[in-house]
């Protein structure tokens, strides 16, 4: 017996859910309210036209807009109407399309990583992924953890917060000395030389927000499976998700946790964990679903009934900003439309340009590789007498947006993504040359 939502709230009488109890085809959105402001007509092979997409404010070269990502028009379009229809008719809507809905921005995701479904579970962000995931998987005393020096907080904490939990020992690799020289051999090396035969969970990043380093995760998952071949790789792809086309299957990673409000420019406050079958049988939710299998064996006392495909039995039940959910399905849409490998390209692209850029002028240190195959969209450089706070504000003031890395050391950071173009690329670097 499925449930859904409204069946567990008790909602049959509210407008529009009658209809889906009796087997009716469930109430549709109504159509879109026009987007904010005079959008032109997505035109995907245009640059410029893809820009137009964005609402920025055009006095100002936005380059940290993957920090917390400005909604393309599609998205933005599709955030009012979900919103409109929920303050309308709260639990009417909600309880008519949330199974449709959620099982369409499933389908977009799966789509656009090439891979099923039911594989797809849907969180809030990339912290609550990695909380989630580490949190899930079930590990035996003596076993461990493998991370490395250059990830972010969300992973330190999360494993370390495992580790206050049940002791397991979570040990740290690192796979580079200076990020501008790294290589392949490396990083390869500096993982090996750390997996042990212990080895359960390897937590790496795909692109380090610290430095803008990209890593050979193909090549690191091979390591793994012949070092240490009960491991899982678990990947935070935020910095990786929208700006390198890659799957997880051609990654080779076991685990991948990611935000979707980033260089995806997706919705704010969406994200999704993706797992092999293998993975997700070695992990236990951490948060009760409200996936419709669930509820039905909960009212049948856990006797009846099938058990939720993985992705659904991960996803966080509550209450979210279903608005900004649902529009991850636009988002993906919009990706699709453009073509990933495109997004991807001109990722690229306006990176190399800001590398090369930064790169020849004097008295800055460019930290982030040359190399494509170990960089992405993130870039990140030094100006040695300036600190950076002082450069962050400076380029502010001359209209050039950009961030710092929350690290130590903390670098200055730049990112091109499919909302900016070369103007934005050469205004930063007039400012930066300010700065020396």
């Amino acid at each position: 017996m499925r449930f859904t939502r409204r069946r567990l709230l008790g909602a049959t009488a509210a407008a529009g859910v009658t209809g889906l109890a009796t087997g009716c085809e469930p109430e549709r959105p109504a159509a879109r309210a026009p987007a904010s402001g005079d959008v032109p007509a997505l035109d995907p092979a245009r640059w410029e036209s893809v820009r137009a997409q964005f609402a920025l404010d055009r006095s100002r070269a936005h380059l940290a807009t993957f920090v917390f990502a400005p909604h393309p028009a599609p998205v933005r379009e599709a955030v009012a109407t979900h919103r409109a229809a929920l303050d309308r008719d709260a639990l009417g809507y909600l309880g008519a399309n949330e199974e449709r809905l959620d099982a369409a921005v499933r389908d977009a995701a799966a789509r656009h990583l090439d891979t099923r479904a039911d594989q797809i579970a849907l969180t809030d962000s990339t912290t609550m992924g990695l909380g989630l995931v580490y949190s899930a998987i079930r590990l035996r005393p003596g076993e461990e953890v493998l991370t490395t020096e250059h990830d972010f907080y969300a992973t330190h904490e999360a494993l370390r917060l495992r580790a206050d939990r049940d002791g397991v020992t979570v040990r740290r690799a690192r796979l580079y000395r200076d990020p501008a020289t790294t290589g392949v051999d490396e990083m390869v090396a500096g993982l090996a030389a750390a997996l042990t035969p212990r080895t359960r969970v390897v937590a790496l990043t795909w692109v380090h927000s610290g430095t803008g380093v990209k890593l050979p995760v193909r090549r690191l998952a091979e390591v793994v499976r012949e070092r240490s071949p009960e491991a899982l790789l678990c990947l935070d792809g935020v910095h990786g998700f929208g700006a390198d086309g890659a799957t997880p299957e051609q990654l080779g990673c076991d685990v991948l946790v990611s935000g979707c409000h980033k260089w995806l420019l997706g919705p704010r406050g969406t994200g999704l964990v993706w797992a092999t079958p293998r993975a997700w049988a070695r992990m236990t939710p951490v948060i009760p679903p409200f996936d419709g299998r669930s509820i039905g064996r909960w009212l049948a006392g856990g006797t009846a009934g099938e058990p939720p495909a993985p992705g659904p039995a991960h996803t966080p039940g509550g209450y979210h900003s279903f608005e900004h959910r649902w529009a991850l399905a636009d988002a993906f849409a919009f990706h699709e439309r453009i073509g990933p490998a495109r997004v991807a390209g001109r990722t690229r692209e306006l990176a190399d340009r800001l590398k090369d850029g930064l790169a020849g002028i004097r008295g800055v240190r460019l930290v982030t590789p040359r190399a494509a195959d170990l960089s992405a969209g993130v870039v990140c450089c030094e100006v040695p007498d300036v600190p950076v706070g002082e450069a962050v504000g400076r380029l502010y003031a001359a209209g050039v947006i950009a961030s710092s890395t929350p690290y130590r050391p903390s670098y200055l950071r730049f990112g091109a993504t499919i909302a900016n173009d070369e103007q934005d690329v050469e205004a930063a670097l007039r400012a930066v040359r300010t700065l020396v």
